[in-house]
């Protein structure tokens, strides 16, 4: 008997089968390296053909969906998904796991090996990056009988929390388990904003009084029918801004100079990028161009870009800005439950 007993397969398209449409329709880049393509897509095949073999030899109930094709009707009654690709897979299926009550396996179905690691070579021999995956496809067999028989528990992972404000509606968007990147568009362009940190208003019912209200004017947001006061706000000129969990210190927001934190750290931490400091500005803003936000904090932005987007674990989902969006970052999402082997705890 095994412990779970309705499993939804999540599987990856690969970029072999893309490019192919594409090359049907006489789009595909010339320079492509079709050979490669072709072993890396054989190379997911197998696992996943592997996979569903061993599913069959077990007492369990499984259906499987392209990771293109997720939707929330396919999690009706399923009590486990398994993402079968690579990290990108992983971060897809998150998105729809956002009420935390499903526990999330990945694995990785074309690991890099060893020799492959080299970045040197001419050619960039890199595969599929696993750090958000349980086991990859070279330990098959033994991933899955433990994923299905032992006592192994999920991780609680924290995620971020993203509401955009417009002017005449609020948008809850997807938890993220990785990190987000709010800037504009195109890379080269400024992006403009102000931050700052929101505080309850608590003291909000006596809005006729004209002292309150001349506290209330300017400083103040409503999110969620609550009044709060924006803390501490500054201007920034910069290339945008990263927010990261715990789980996702140790990808961009490392490679961009931040710190990498405990993967059970219940933190978020942020870093304005390339932040255009101005001569004469204090210590103080500099020091909060980056920093670490507690489990009860909440990050405030007001977008003053024409254009701006929300880039959501990756470039695949963003959300699209435009000029006068506030958007509200915290930890408050609920917490993924995410299955990881031991040399993957970051």
């Amino acid at each position: 008997m095994t412990r779970f007993k309705n499993i939804l397969l999540v599987i990856k398209q690969t970029a072999f089968e893309s490019y192919s449409q594409l090359k049907l329709r006489g789009q595909a880049p010339k320079a492509l390296r079709w050979k490669r393509l072709e072993s890396r897509y054989n190379a997911h095949k197998s696992c996943v053909t592997d996979l569903i073999d061993i599913l069959k030899s077990e007492d369990v109930s499984f259906k499987c969906v392209n990771r293109v094709d997720l939707d929330r009707q396919h999690l009706h009654d399923i009590d486990l998904l398994i993402s079968v690709g690579g990290d990108g897979t992983v971060l897809s299926s998150s998105h729809f796991l956002d009420a935390g009550t499903i526990p999330l396996c990945g694995i990785n179905s074309d690991p890099t090996t060893p020799s492959e690691t080299d970045v040197e070579k001419k050619q960039d021999e890199r595969r599929s990056h696993g750090a958000l995956c349980m086991f990859g496809s070279n330990s098959l067999k033994s991933g899955v009988h433990s994923l299905l028989h032992s006592d192994l528990k999920p991780q609680s992972r924290n995620r971020i929390s993203i509401t955009v404000k417009s002017a005449f509606s609020e948008t809850h968007l997807v938890p993220c388990l990785n990190d987000i990147l709010v800037a504009h568009p195109t890379p080269a362009s400024v992006s403009r904003f102000r931050m700052g940190w929101l505080q309850q208003i608590r003291d909000s019912a006596p809005l006729t009084d004209g002292k309150v209200r001349k506290r209330l004017y300017g400083d103040t947001t409503r999110v969620g029918g609550e009044i709060f006061e924006v803390k501490k706000s500054f201007n920034a000129w910069s290339s945008g801004m990263w927010v990261s969990t715990s789980t996702g210190s140790s990808a961009a927001m490392s490679a961009a100079g931040g710190t990498r934190m405990k993967w059970d750290s219940p933190q978020l931490q942020y870093l304005i990028r390339e932040h255009l400091i101005e001569k004469g500005e204090s210590q103080d803003i500099i020091d909060r161009s980056a920093g670490m936000l507690n489990p009860r904090s909440r990050l405030h932005l007001r977008w003053n870009s024409l254009e701006g987007r929300i880039y959501l674990d990756g470039s695949h989902l963003f959300h699209e800005l435009e000029l006068g969006d506030e958007i509200i970052i915290s930890g408050g999402a609920p917490p993924l439950r995410l299955f990881m082997g031991n040399e993957n705890e970051t």
